[in-house]
């Protein structure tokens, strides 16, 4: 299979959501899964609402989520490859002005609707002559352009997700490539940067079917062969609605500010919708090995933050200490002790509080703590000090269960909960043991 060349091309007119990450995640993880390259391609030709720092905010999101990217271009640097494919479309036929404004294109619109018709253009503009257009010209009229779609063109294509594909170009409006101010739409820009970069493969969601039909026609009317398309479909929330108006609380940046682990976006959206299980990863490898457009469901993919907060925990609990050790800030020990009971890795804070101290300690049988303290074994500890400790104390006073680890529990941690007490005591040490067993904050 010749080498895949795949593109990212995200608007720089907001931030990145789940939705946006889940496209840009499976191409890239079709490039490196066969040795292809992944492009960043920004589509900023809307001057007025692309903005820098917006771009400068996806790139952020797309390294924390550790996507790299081989080459990064911007449309609005482009222009004059756009300005010489629309020339060859005019040339040929297939691109044609249009003079309606807004207002008129509505009416006839609504006018359709009325009659129970699909509100497709009625290409009133190819018949118009040169007297007709000079005059509507002289007028200030300006016109935008329609790519002619051929409706004796069969398009259909095989999607690598959905198999067989068809759209009915004669129940389609011609589409406009260019605006009234001479600006590019990015259905037309797309298909001149496809093919100027040898993009191989199309992967986005499944809303651009529609588009796809036209698309291909565009390809061809310049002289390119199509690339391969893969459409995956929508996410929807856990109840089966869309997340369109959500996408703030669930954009990378806000999932960022919550905690929420990076691998956990990426092992989640990549197995939605698929037959592969969620699971939790320590790299992007396992993703890239299990990259498979046929494993991919065509149903609309349910996302649960729910399920993502615990994908994420699950993450943390089977972290290695190297992956994380500049974010810590604690010392291995401390990390493979306690990271089975984070949910983010900011409640690493707690439980090193409770190793470095000092915390007030909570007595519940201040007799019995009395007599633990004064069994403490000399150190060095280790991982067994716990155990034997405790059962000298379970034979010399007769408690088990509960009543003997709760006491103990509360008084060394301050908590109720935590990780095993095993782990926990030698990071302690016997000082802040002893102290906080007769009461005193250590």
């Amino acid at each position: 299979m010749p080498v895949p060349v795949v593109r990212f091309a995200p608007s720089p007119t907001g931030f990145l959501h789940v939705g946006n990450v889940r496209a840009a995640l499976f191409n890239w993880l079709y490039a490196r899964r066969h040795g292809g390259r992944f492009i960043l391609r920004f589509d900023d030709t809307d001057r007025q609402r692309s903005k820098p720092e917006f771009e400068a905010a996806i790139e952020r999101d797309l390294a924390w989520l550790g996507l790299g990217w081989d080459l990064r271009e911007r449309q609005s640097e482009r222009l004059a490859h756009y300005d010489a494919a629309r020339d060859r479309l005019i040339a040929s036929g297939r691109l044609y002005p249009c003079y309606e404004t807004p207002e008129e294109l509505e009416f006839k619109r609504k006018r359709l609707l009325a009659q129970g018709r699909p509100p497709v253009y009625d290409r009133a503009a190819l018949r118009l002559d040169a007297a007709a257009r000079s005059r509507l010209e002289s007028e200030g009229r300006r016109p935008h352009w329609r790519f002619r779609l051929a409706s004796d063109e069969d398009v259909r294509w095989h999607d690598l997700i959905h198999g067989p594909l068809h759209v009915d170009e004669k129940s389609q409006s011609d589409p406009v490539l260019v605006r009234a101010d001479g600006s590019y739409l990015y259905s037309f820009t797309s298909v001149v940067d496809d093919i100027e970069f040898g993009i191989s493969h199309v992967i986005r969601g499944e809303d651009h079917v529609t588009n796809t039909g036209a698309q291909i026609q565009m390809f061809r009317a310049l002289g390119a062969a199509e690339p391969a398309f893969a459409h995956l479909p929508l996410l929807v929330d856990a109840s089966g609605g869309g997340l369109s108006k959500r996408t703030g609380s669930l954009s990378v940046a806000e999932l960022r500010d919550r905690g929420v682990e990076p691998l956990a976006i990426c092992a989640l959206l990549a197995r939605l919708g698929t037959s592969d299980p969620v699971e939790p990863v320590t790299s992007l490898e396992p993703l890239v090995a299990t990259i498979d457009f046929a494993r991919v469901g065509r149903a609309a993919a349910r996302f649960s933050e729910d399920e993502l907060a615990h994908v994420s925990a699950r993450t943390l609990h089977v972290m290695p200490y190297a992956a994380v050790r500049e974010r810590a800030a604690v010392d291995e020990a401390l990390w493979l002790a306690v990271r089975g009971n984070l949910s983010t890795l900011a409640d690493l804070k707690t439980w090193r509080e409770v190793v470095e101290g000092p915390i007030a300690p909570a007595i519940e049988d201040a007799r019995f703590l009395a007599e633990a303290a004064a069994t403490l074994p000399p150190e060095p500890w280790d991982g067994g000090t716990w155990k034997s400790w405790s059962a000298g104390l379970a034979s010399a006073s007769g408690r088990k269960g509960k009543a003997l680890f709760h006491p103990l529990r509360l008084a060394l941690t301050g908590r109720e909960t935590g990780p095993e007490m095993a782990r926990l005591l030698p990071l302690i040490g016997r000082m802040k043991a002893e102290k906080r067993l007769k009461g005193e904050k250590a």
